[in-house]
């Protein structure tokens, strides 16, 4: 509980840290009566399955969970729990880092899975709209053979309205965006069960001006201002060549400082994610991967086949000047696909480091001129405070990512990281950037987030939710 208390992560499991009401007389049997009795759960290890993803904070379960079928159902449920003043909160996948469907004032929890209906494929036009059961993975599948595909990729299987819900990105963005820019149209459930289409029913327009940007508000809104039911997203040409390559450099500066020249040089990059020398050992190990244990970049190129080369000597000559390694591009896809499973499996080589302790991300985000400093400074940071935190990041957007693995039970190492994440959250801000790139603000970064917008960015995001939400239902106790 000490840790608990110093990280600002909740209470003990099952307890709420705030004040929630028993659910009315008969309630349950309402909801009974709208999704049928199968549908619907008040078994304590539901409700524990629940309360969780895949952060530190701990388990804070639902007085009831329901599966919606069909978005009338989740009006209905929404206008049955707005009607009683239930708090609301809706559940893809669990996999997000920020305690986002912890059920801090209980009330009922939407689990929107078995919602999985992919329609309106449009291939001319590039698009497609997916329910909130459909998952990234899933969505890629259904599009073999069609020449196109959902590019965002945070690394889990995650559901594609829950990563349209925290603003996801991923090791992909620095080509083709975070998921803001490749959402056309949201379907909501508002709080009291109306529906709204955020750019009006039926349309998927690549851009517009009409009125207020309400795609964009919803988009990376956590679930507090209505349940996303289905999204409508913009799909990209699958590239007619990709090649992959892992480049080692003497020092973390001179890998982050190879990122920002590539991208100065216009190298039209895919991916291009940096590991510090901690995090390539851990992941050597754990992958069972032959790497050097240096600070790395793993390059990844998409494009035409003799473009690709013109590209591959460009990313080369940058690397030999920054004292990078030479080269072997790796171009079978079952080459690529073991070097990205190896970055993809970061969090749990990290975990390995210290078996039976637990693990934080944080998740900072700055303008690319200032992340060789920012990065180097954080390294130097982690180095003086003794904490174990190998780096990682989508550096090619100035997003990176310290795992930290520490000892739950060591409220003095607590101290030490609760300390540690505050100075890299102002150091970040102080650069020009925010204190979370991707995984959102949930539970955890409400605190940096009053500095990083101010009193007037505060009260004017407090203003929005009380006009949609006036009797804070949905998913409360999160960003605010």
């Amino acid at each position: 509980m000490a840790l608990r208390r110093v990280l600002g992560l909740g209470g003990a499991l099952g307890r709420r840290s705030y004040c929630s009401k028993p659910l009315p007389p008969d309630f349950v049997e309402a909801l009974r009566a709208v999704v049928g009795a199968p549908n619907v759960s008040t078994a304590t290890a539901v409700r524990e399955q629940h309360g969780h993803d895949e952060s530190m904070h701990d388990c804070a379960p639902p007085d009831a969970v329901v599966w919606p079928q069909a978005v009338e159902q989740v009006q209905e449920l929404a206008a049955l729990c707005h009607r009683c003043r239930v708090p609301m909160v809706p559940f893809g996948t669990g996999t997000g880092l920020e305690g986002g469907v912890n059920a801090v004032q209980g009330g009922v929890c939407f689990d929107l899975s078995r919602m999985d209906a992919i329609t309106e494929l449009r291939l001319e036009d590039f698009s497609v709209a997916v329910e909130p059961g459909v998952t990234r993975k899933a969505l890629n599948k259904h599009l073999r053979g069609t020449g196109l595909w959902f590019p965002v990729d945070p690394g889990a299987d995650a559901s594609l309205c829950g990563m349209a819900a925290t603003g996801a990105s991923g090791t992909n963005a620095v080509r083709y965006g975070t998921m803001r820019p490749n959402v056309l149209n949201l379907r909501v459930v508002l709080p009291d069960g109306r529906l709204l289409h955020t750019a009006g029913p039926g349309r998927q327009p690549r851009k517009r001006a009409a009125g207020y940007d309400l795609t964009s508000l919803f988009v990376g809104s956590e679930g507090t201002l209505g349940f996303l039911t289905q999204a409508t997203l913009r799909l990209h040409p699958l590239p007619e060549a990709v090649a992959v390559t892992t480049a080692t450099f003497p020092s973390v500066r001179a890998a982050v400082a190879c990122t920002v020249q590539v991208l100065q040089a216009a190298v039209p990059v895919a991916r291009i994610e940096f590991l510090d020398e901690v995090m390539v050992e851990a992941c050597s190990r754990f992958s069972k991967l032959e790497l050097r244990a240096a600070a790395t970049l793993l390059l990844e190129l998409h494009g035409s086949r003799r473009g690709l080369a013109e590209q591959q000597q460009q990313a080369e000559e940058i690397v030999q000047l920054n004292g990078g390694s030479s080269l072997a591009w790796a171009k079978e896809p079952e080459e690529r696909e073991r070097l990205w499973a190896m970055r993809h499996s970061a969090w749990y080589a990290a975990l390995a480091l210290r078996p039976g302790c637990q693990g934080y991300s944080t998740d900072v985000c700055v303008p690319i001129s200032r992340l060789p400093d920012v990065v180097v400074e954080t390294k130097q940071d982690l180095q003086d405070s003794g904490i174990t935190g190998p780096m990682v990041g989508h550096v090619g957007d100035g997003n990176f990512h310290c795992i930290i693995v520490f000892n739950t039970h060591d409220p003095a190492e607590a101290q030490r990281v609760h300390a540690f994440t505050e100075r890299l959250g102002r150091r970040a801000l102080a650069a020009g950037g925010t204190c979370t790139g991707e995984h959102g603000v949930g539970l955890g970064k409400r605190a940096l987030l009053r500095e990083e917008l101010g009193q007037e960015g505060l009260d004017t995001l407090r203003s929005i939710k009380t006009a949609l939400d006036p009797h804070n239902l949905m998913n409360p106790g999160k960003v605010l």
